[in-house]
């Protein structure tokens, strides 16, 4: 350890700086916002190495330095989107919420996450590579899996209802789908409270079934 003197003349250890290294994160981060604007605004086609050095305002050594190349670049985003989705589901809290108001906050929720410009990317590049980036793009797919299944059990513990969840995933799915296709802000009130009120008449009929 390196040693400086202070004004008294007693010996104390030199101040070790994180500067360098909260420099390295923030670049880090601006690259990997900046693939994600890339292919949220130009398409995947377009999010080449080069082309993202660009429009961050780096080099292609600096992108080498912190992710190895493309598909470590590439992974990097996945990993963000996957990461910011799976921290947004676990924080849902529904508490004593009625019915409706569970559903409404898990459809939001979702759909928050799903549509979120990062987790577009990220579909748009696990959709594109088709697992070519490896094992571990499979093995987010999973964890989102699993994720969406414990969010499904907010709206009905019954595991009678599980294909109910199911169907809350495949609209909202479909619905990000159209997002990506048109390229913009998608207006989705109306699916919403269709989407809303088809499950909660579904829960509430099977509710007043007599045994």
């Amino acid at each position: 350890m390196s040693i400086s003197v202070d004004p008294t003349g007693s010996p104390g250890p030199t101040r070790r700086t994180s500067a360098p290294r909260k420099r390295g994160d923030d670049t880090r981060a601006k690259i990997i916002d900046e693939t994600v604007r890339c292919i949220t605004e130009e398409g995947f086609g377009a999010a080449t190495a080069k082309h993202v050095a660009e429009r961050a305002g780096v080099t292609w050594g600096v992108i080498q330095y912190h992710f190895g190349d493309r598909n470590g670049l590439l992974m990097a985003v996945v990993d963000d989107g996957v990461t910011r989705l799976l921290t947004s589901l676990s924080a849902v809290d529904v508490g004593e919420l009625g019915l409706r108001q569970r559903i409404e906050a898990v459809v939001d929720t979702a759909w928050h996450c799903y549509a979120s410009p990062t987790s577009l990317a990220a579909f748009e590049i696990l959709r594109a590579t088709r697992g070519g980036l490896g094992e571990q793009s499979l093995e987010h797919l999973l964890q989102m899996n699993s994720a969406i299944n414990r969010l499904g059990r907010l709206v009905s513990d019954d595991p009678a209802d599980t294909g109910v969840a199911e169907v809350i995933w495949a609209a909202l799915r479909g619905i990000v789908l159209a997002q990506m296709i048109v390229g913009g802000e998608f207006d989705w009130q109306s699916e919403r409270r269709a989407l809303i009120d088809m499950v909660c008449h579904y829960l509430q009929r099977e509710r007043r079934q007599p045994n």
